[in-house]
């Protein structure tokens, strides 16, 4: 498959689950709680996908304005057109590029970047990439993976990963206070919302390929919800975790 037939699978496989991260509607509602605090706030989302994160925030404070930046077209697409339905349209820009290329003419109140730190090669980079587009004061709501128990090798098979892609969650923590940040607030993943992640994974994708037989990408389709569920299941389930934190600035 070429990039742009697996954009087109990625959004197959978030149908059912709008947020691409492993957490639930309330989690995401107390996040974002914490996160916005004045409902004047300009946020920044680096990896926005078909922001979810932005539309959430946009629709609960009529003052907050936000910008979101992606590569995946489809999924800009899919975030204008939301934006359009909710009303929110005019607060929000969205921008077809890498996010660690983008760059902005003012600094922001709060960043997102949750589970996109690979477009940065790593959370510490992304922290800095971050940092450049924060105002003074300024938080920044990251979430990332870790390693809930020290991973054996169908672990790392099944995830496709290596053992030095991800820390355990207390050094994961350390490193980001020794990178000048302070967790101010966080949320542990729980093994239902990691479960729900893959199983709407899984199975939305998989069930785009049963109602589009005919279409030129569906045993694709159905080949990689099979490799996913198989690689999850026998593999990193009880193994892989993931975290999102609200940050400040140590100075």
């Amino acid at each position: 498959m070429d990039s742009n037939d697996r954009a087109r699978l990625a959004r197959f496989t978030h149908a059912h689950h709008p947020i691409c991260a492993p957490l639930s509607d309330d989690s995401v509602t107390a996040l974002l709680g914490r996160a916005v605090t004045t409902g004047q706030e300009r946020i920044l989302d680096l990896g926005c996908g078909e922001g979810a994160w932005l539309l959430r925030a946009l629709a609960a404070h009529p003052d907050v304005t936000a910008d979101g930046v992606d590569i995946n077209a489809g999924g800009l697409t899919a975030a204008r057109q939301s934006a359009e339905r909710l009303g929110v349209d005019r607060r929000l820009g969205l921008h077809h590029q890498p996010a660690a290329e983008f760059t902005a003419a003012h600094p922001y109140d709060l960043v997102f970047c949750v589970g996109s730190t690979h477009a940065f090669d790593g959370l510490l980079p992304t922290l800095t990439a971050a940092r450049r587009h924060l105002a003074p004061g300024g938080r920044v709501l990251i979430g990332e993976g870790y390693w809930q128990r020290e991973p054996d090798q169908a672990a790392l098979d099944g995830f496709e990963a290596t053992r030095e892609d991800f820390d355990d969650l207390p050094t994961l923590v350390d490193k980001v206070m020794a990178d000048g940040w302070v967790p101010v607030a966080g949320h542990q993943s729980t093994q239902a919302e990691l479960d729900d992640y893959e199983w709407a994974w899984t199975g939305s994708l998989a069930e785009w390929a049963l109602d589009n037989p005919s279409d030129p990408l569906a045993a694709d389709a159905a080949r990689l919800a099979d490799e996913h569920r198989h690689g999850w299941l026998h593999g990193y389930r009880d193994t892989f975790g993931f975290v999102t934190m609200l940050l400040r600035r140590q100075d």
